[in-house]
């Protein structure tokens, strides 16, 4: 997957388009990534440990890798990848060609 953990992204379609946030989670089994402050619900939890609070708690879900798209340098680009002369993959930002991380 083009999309890892810790990455800035903008989700591009759906109830939360336009907005901004950094994957928590990548699930590549099921092409979707988790996004903190994006597509959240309410689900209720039941108290484990004796400590721990129950209710009604905001969540949030997995959001289709296709919805997504990788914020670099406060734009929104496609990723690729390229091999390096000592062999190495890196991740390129499509239009300019740059490096990502």
């Amino acid at each position: 997957m083009k999309i890892r953990k810790g990455d800035t992204v903008l989700v591009i379609a759906g109830k939360d388009k336009g907005k901004e946030g950094t994957v928590d989670r990548v699930l590549p089994k099921q092409d979707k990534v988790v996004v903190a402050g994006i597509n959240t619900a309410k689900r209720h939890q039941r108290a484990r440990k004796a400590n721990e609070q129950a209710g009604i708690i905001d969540k949030d879900l997995p959001i289709h890798i296709s919805n997504v798209m990788l914020v670099h340098k406060g734009k929104p680009v496609r990723v690729g990848y390229r091999i390096e002369a000592d062999g190495t993959k890196v991740r390129v930002a499509r239009p300019s060609g740059e490096v990502i991380k």
